[in-house]
């Protein structure tokens, strides 16, 4: 399902933080790996919303803010696998930051925001 949230991120939100982009309601299954003592643990969630620069999500095991995470999940035209940063957490609701998106991720996520404005 998607819907467009056009606006930023109100003053009061974590960290003061401002959103850069638009993002849409964007929800499926995702799972995120990450590096734990004595290897790496896969959690399972699910996607909130999405934007070029990041997502929500609420993920099954506790992250910790500032973690490098791997993260699963499909795009109506393929799978993905994407880096990103565990920049605000809560019992409930996670942010993630991409880093490293080439030009051909930014341009697919961007068309799922875009598709999502149009409804």
């Amino acid at each position: 399902m998607l819907v467009e949230n056009p606006a930023p991120a109100p003053a009061g939100s974590p960290n003061g933080f401002v959103r850069r982009h638009n993002r849409a309601l964007f929800t499926v299954p995702i799972a995120l790996r990450h590096l734990v003592t004595g290897g790496v643990r896969t959690s399972r969630g699910v996607s909130l919303d999405l934007s070029e620069s990041g997502m929500g999500a609420l993920v099954q095991d506790g992250l910790n803010i500032g973690d490098t995470v791997e993260i699963d999940f499909r795009l109506p035209q393929r799978p993905l696998s994407l880096i990103g940063i565990i920049r605000h957490t809560t019992s409930v609701r996670s942010g993630l930051e991409f880093v490293g998106l080439n030009a051909e991720e930014r341009v697919e996520i961007a068309g799922i925001i875009g598709h999502g404005s149009q409804k």
